[in-house]
């Protein structure tokens, strides 16, 4: 078998991470500050991050919570605001892991499905007006992982009108909100919110590193407190060597730079990946998102997604399937991460993904 290619983790390459800068950060973090970064923190994570968030996003402290990552962000909210039973909404297709950690709270999920500009708020208001109450509404609203569409401005106004009007709370999953390469960047729901319907979430991993392992909460002060409440009983606190490093990487204006990088070579391996299934898989539909990690293909009726994943697999091709993105479909359907390839092996890769294809006889 040949070196196999990868378009399916979404982080980023090594080759686009500000290894030197994170050095200098962790030097910085523990020279300025041994005690908070080596001792055993509070629940709502290393203070001084936890104030840089909230400076970011106007809010007080107290209304941010860092956490180990931003999928353990979303298991703390779920398991504060989802029982057994509870209707929750989300995006048709949309993150695996927000659906398997619902359905292990035993949710009753409602899936929604997503146009050019998101999730399809007529059919949601559609689904209330015929008695559907759900306590949580699950969005992602920029890049959509894994569709790479954006929510539009006026579809964020109406979920919060739709929120406020049938009583239920709006999760912005956001983690891809700083990776935009072209267009004007949207106001996140966070802070449109008047009404403490919206809880937020989004994370260093996409734009600092993978192994940071830090993320976060922000919205009202109560659910934090309440949500701090459970991360006590579960590990007493975050790792403060990892937020005092990340910290001082926010603090010391890294994190500007490692947008710009991480940003530029994602535009980039993005242009080539449609290069490359324009050229090689006519075949394939796609929209190419307007920035993030994400790819969403789709084939003729014909090809199944478990043949293609085998015969891609036989060549030294992974992706990710269709069907793990919903409850229902996705048959014919793939994702394509393009964050940590590069060109050419993003030109190779696609060119093995056709061979696999056409291994597959006429569409």
């Amino acid at each position: 078998m040949p070196d196999q290619i990868s378009f399916a983790r979404g982080a980023p390459s090594l080759d686009i991470i500000a290894v030197a800068d994170l050095a200098a950060a962790a030097g910085a973090a523990f020279a300025s500050d041994p005690g908070g970064a080596f001792s055993y923190g509070t629940s709502g994570g290393y203070p001084p991050l936890r104030q840089w968030i909230a400076g970011r996003h106007h809010l007080s402290a107290e209304q941010v919570m860092v956490t180990n990552g931003s999928m353990q962000a979303a298991a703390f909210l779920f398991e504060l605001l989802v029982a057994d039973g509870d209707v929750v909404v989300v995006e048709a297709p949309t993150y695996d892991r927000t659906l398997l950690s619902l359905q292990r709270r035993g949710a009753e999920i409602l899936p929604i499905p997503l146009e050019q500009d998101g999730i399809d708020v007529s059919a949601l208001e559609t689904a209330l007006q015929a008695g559907a109450r759900p306590r949580l509404a699950h969005i992602i609203p920029t890049f959509q992982n894994p569709a790479g569409c954006t929510l539009s401005l006026e579809k964020r106004q109406r979920l919060l009108a739709l929120a406020e009007q049938y009583d239920f709370v709006i999760f912005e999953d956001d983690p891809y909100i700083e990776l935009r390469f072209e267009g004007e960047r949207l106001p996140t729901m966070l802070s449109l919110d008047r009404n403490d319907r919206v809880v937020y979430a989004s994370s260093f991993t996409k734009t600092v590193c993978p192994g940071v392992r830090v993320g976060y909460l922000a919205g009202p002060a109560a659910v934090i407190v309440w949500t701090a409440k459970i991360a006590t009983e579960t590990y007493i606190s975050p790792s403060m060597v990892t937020e005092s490093i990340v910290n001082q990487f926010c603090r010391s204006g890294a994190i500007e730079t490692s947008i710009e990088t991480v940003t530029q070579a994602l535009r980039e391996r993005l242009g080539a990946l449609v290069a490359a299934l324009t050229r090689e898989l006519p075949e394939a539909r796609f929209t190419a998102p307007a920035g993030g990690y994400f790819l969403w293909v789709d084939l003729p009726a014909t090809i199944d997604v478990d043949d293609l994943f085998a015969a891609a697999l036989d060549r030294g091709v992974v992706f990710v399937k269709g069907d793990g993105f919903l409850l229902d479909g996705g048959r014919h359907s793939l994702r394509l991460a393009f964050s940590g390839v590069g060109v050419a092996e993003i030109d190779e890769g696609v060119t093995r993904l056709a061979g696999a294809y056409r291994s597959l006889g006429p569409a």
